[in-house]
C-alpha cells in the first residue's frame, strides 16, 4: 500500500538527492511551457459561481461535455441564489449528460445554499472557506482559487497524479499527499500554470493507457521512459 506520510521534498525510498529533484521538477515546468504555452482551465465560466459549478460536473466527466451543458444550466441558474432554489428535477434534466447527475445535483444544491446562507451568495476566496462548502474538496477549490481568484494552488486530478508519479516527483496515491509533495518542488507562483500544463500534457501527450513516449518533449526528464537516462537539470 502506497505511504500515506506527508513528504517535504521525496519519498524516503527515492535515491534523488532532494535538490536534484527540485531542480528536476522546475525544468519540467519550463519545458512544458514552452510547449503549452496557452495552458489554461479549459471549463467554460464568467463567474466564480460558474467554475465552481463547472468543476463540480466535470468529476468523471470530460470538460468538452460540460461546456456543451453548462451554457443551458447558467442560463437557468446564473447564480448561487437561482440555483438554490432550482427544482431538483429540472436540475438533474439539465445535468445528466455529465453522469452522475443525482449525486452532482445533490452537491449543487448543497453548495448553493451554503453560499447563500453564509456567504451572502458570492464564492468564498479562500481554501479554509471553500472546503466547507458541501460537495467540495480541495481538487475543485484549487481550481476556482487558481483561475476566478488568482490565488495560487495545485490541482491534483487523475492527470497530475499520474503524471507526478511517472515523473518520479512522488510515489504517493493520496491526492492530499501528492499535492504537498507538489507544493514543495514547484515555485508557488507557478502552482496554477504547471497544474494547467500538466493537465495538457496528460490529456495530449500522456495517457493513461497509452502514452505517446516516443514524442514526448519531456522524456528526457522522465524516468518512466523507455530507456530512460534522465537528463540532469543544471538549474
Amino acid at each position: 500500500m502506497p505511504s500515506r506520510t506527508p513528504l517535504t521534498v521525496a519519498s524516503s525510498t527515492d535515491t534523488t538527492p532532494p535538490v536534484a529533484l527540485v531542480r528536476r521538477a522546475r525544468a519540467v515546468n519550463r519545458e512544458l511551457a514552452e510547449v503549452y504555452p496557452d495552458a489554461h482551465c479549459e471549463l467554460d465560466y464568467r463567474t466564480p459561481f460558474q467554475l465552481l459549478t463547472a468543476t463540480v460536473l466535470s468529476a468523471q466527466c470530460t470538460d468538452v461535455r460540460v461546456n456543451q451543458v453548462t451554457p443551458g444550466l447558467f442560463a437557468t441558474y446564473p447564480d448561487a441564489h437561482a440555483m438554490a432554489q432550482a427544482d431538483r428535477d429540472t436540475l438533474e434534466a439539465l445535468i445528466k449528460p455529465t453522469g452522475f447527475y443525482r449525486a452532482k445535483a445533490e452537491s449543487l444544491l448543497g453548495l448553493s445554499r451554503d453560499i447563500v446562507e453564509r456567504y451572502d451568495g458570492e464564492v468564498p476566496g479562500r481554501l479554509k472557506d471553500l472546503v466547507t462548502l458541501r460537495g467540495v474538496g480541495r481538487k475543485t477549490a484549487n481550481v476556482v482559487l487558481g483561475n476566478a481568484f488568482d490565488v495560487p494552488g495545485i490541482t491534483v486530478d487523475t492527470h497530475m497524479g499520474r503524471l507526478a508519479r511517472r515523473l518520479g516527483l512522488t510515489v504517493n496515491e493520496d491526492p492530499v499527499v501528492v499535492e504537498r509533495d507538489l507544493m514543495a518542488l514547484i515555485e508557488r507562483r507557478e502552482w496554477t500554470l504547471w497544474s494547467h500544463r500538466v493537465i495538457f500534457h496528460g490529456r495530449r501527450r500522456c495517457m493513461a493507457r497509452k502514452p505517446d513516449c516516443g514524442s514526448c518533449e519531456i522524456a528526457a526528464l522522465c524516468p518512466s521512459a523507455p530507456g530512460a537516462k534522465v537528463r540532469q537539470p543544471t538549474s
